[in-house]
């Protein structure tokens, strides 16, 4: 097919697409449907529901089920912390990046349907997967993101990314409801329990980021190849990285602002992935279903995290972004205490309500305030948000390392829910040490 020039709808539509394809990890794997399946893997109660263990043998160690799956995700954005730079150097200089898109999606996808095999008795093959899996989405989004400036011009961007994070979430949730409808209601497909259709729901991830993302390839160009594959080229986006850090020591106010960053998104990203996690080990779920219990708050999340982001940006445009920042910060403070005393569904709804408000709305908001704080002159903003991003998947792997050991030299995922407020301390101290204006 002849390729579609820079601009023309249909290739922005098609771009846009892939978000659709690929959020369906994001919401079923990392979120709802994997957090539930690995607690009732791992999870032996009595016959009053009270947890007997929670404890598993993995390479001849025993482990914290929340612990072993928290030091798995780590490690996984350790890899993709380090593979980026290298990925967006091969991205910028590469004429071939479509495929690259494919090898993660593919990898992704494959892993997500290896899923389905996951038991304690290979626990190393399903963990695999799970680690895999990760890779595969976090790594594809760099060259998924990168495609942006080759099929928009800056006029187009901002409405055709906002399009591809609605198609995303309108996806993920569509599969996600379909998935709940079969293990909820197993009886009307031929199903004796939700075991099976509970592993099929992984399987239908992986196929339909597969399927939904031969749009997106049919129309995406190959890539605008620029030069060679040369070891210059390859470590070119460390050699970015270097460039930054070197550009922050004359950036006070960016500098603070990106230390400030990096504390606060320890926990905040810890606690968006961890949730489900608590809501299935720590709550007494009585006579209502825990997983439909723990879905409705994964989606009430999600609903409410847009209504936060819409409400953050009406704040910060009146009281500014530091200050919006800090008054988050001391929500989440305020949250994680609370969240260390609920037990009951009633409790964990509030939180998720109260997650969902603060979440949608620190994100958009650090981002944007990254973005201002950014010199007016940097031509290289790309390499800045690379820079961005590398700093919040290694505050990631900080988080979840440290919420994993807090569970396992305590035994409770509580206790590891009130060293978290520790990150949002310091990271709010660090807010008030950013200059209101440029020095």
């Amino acid at each position: 097919m002849q390729p579609l020039p820079k601009g023309h709808k249909k290739l922005l539509n098609a771009w846009a697409f892939y978000d659709w394809a690929n959020s369906v990890y994001n919401l079923t794997i990392s979120s709802a449907i994997f957090p539930i399946f690995w607690g009732a893997l791992t999870i032996v109660r009595d016959d009053q529901d009270n947890i007997i263990s929670d404890t598993v043998q993995f390479m001849g160690i025993e482990f914290n089920n929340d612990s072993l799956i928290s030091y798995v995700t780590a490690l996984a954005f350790l890899v993709v912390s380090i593979i980026s730079p290298l990925l967006s150097g091969i991205a910028d200089y590469v004429g071939n990046k479509k495929n690259f898109l494919k090898f993660f999606c593919y990898l992704g996808a494959l892993s997500c349907i290896g899923l389905y095999w996951f038991s304690l008795e290979q626990l190393w093959f399903g963990l695999l997967c799970y680690f895999l899996a990760l890779i595969g989405f976090w790594a594809s989004l760099v060259f998924y993101n990168s495609y942006l400036p080759d099929i928009a011009f800056p006029e187009q961007q901002d409405a055709i990314s906002a399009k591809g994070y609605s198609l995303g979430y309108i996806g993920s949730v569509i599969l996600l409801i379909i998935n709940l409808v079969m293990i909820m209601k197993f009886e009307w497909f031929g199903f004796e329990g939700a075991g099976v259709p509970t592993r099929l729901s992984f399987v239908m991830v992986g196929v339909w980021w597969i399927v939904f993302s031969q749009y997106t390839y049919y129309y995406l160009p190959k890539g605008n190849k620029k030069e060679e594959l040369t070891k210059s080229v390859l470590f070119n986006g460390f050699k970015e990285l270097k460039m930054i850090w070197k550009a922050l020591k004359n950036n006070l106010r960016l500098r603070r602002y990106l230390s400030a960053f990096f504390v606060y998104s320890m926990a905040v990203q810890t606690i968006m992935l961890i949730a489900t996690y608590f809501g299935i080990e720590e709550l007494d779920w009585g006579e209502q279903d825990a997983t439909t219990g723990l879905i409705i708050s994964i989606l009430l999340i999600q609903l409410v995290a847009v209504l936060g982001a819409y409400l953050t940006s009406k704040a910060s445009s009146k009281f500014g972004n530091i200050k919006t920042l800090i008054v988050i910060n001391f929500v989440w403070i305020a949250l994680c205490i609370y969240a260390y005393t609920i037990t009951t569904p009633v409790q964990f709804y509030v939180a998720a309500a109260i997650v969902g408000m603060v979440m949608g709305g620190i994100q958009a908001l650090s981002r944007s305030t990254y973005s201002k704080f950014l010199p007016e002159d940097a031509v290289d903003t790309a390499s800045y948000f690379s820079f961005y991003d590398v700093s919040e998947k290694i505050g990631i792997v900080i988080g979840m390392f440290s919420y994993g050991l807090i569970a396992q030299l305590t035994g409770s995922i509580r206790y590891s829910i009130l060293f978290l407020i520790l990150f949002f301390v310091v990271g709010l101290l660090l807010l008030f040490r950013v200059p209101r204006t440029e020095s």
